[in-house]
């Protein structure tokens, strides 16, 4: 499913406009991606909780040239699923 195809279930399933459908879907990631900027976490009981993970530094090897390479450290998003949607799933 792509954004478009979500827009349009969102419609359907809230019975507003394909144009509001998207500025809700919008406003929706906007808010997640700011709160992520920030470090704080999102959490949607029964759907999920959206966090920053902090990776450390580590050793890797360049697969082209075998030469041993340092990979910064960074931070990731991270998705763990709740209990209903884990459930829904299998």
């Amino acid at each position: 499913m792509n954004k478009t195809d979500l827009i349009d279930k969102i419609a359907a399933g809230s019975g507003l406009s394909k144009a509001d459908s998207k500025k809700a879907l919008d406003a929706t990631v906007a808010a997640i991606k700011e709160t992520l900027v920030k470090g704080d976490k999102v959490q949607l009981v029964g759907f999920g909780t959206f966090s920053v993970n902090e990776r450390p530094a580590h050793g890797g090897v360049n697969p082209a040239t075998k030469e041993k390479i340092t990979i910064a450290a960074k931070k990731v998003a991270k998705f763990k699923a709740g209990a209903e949607l884990t459930e829904a799933i299998q």
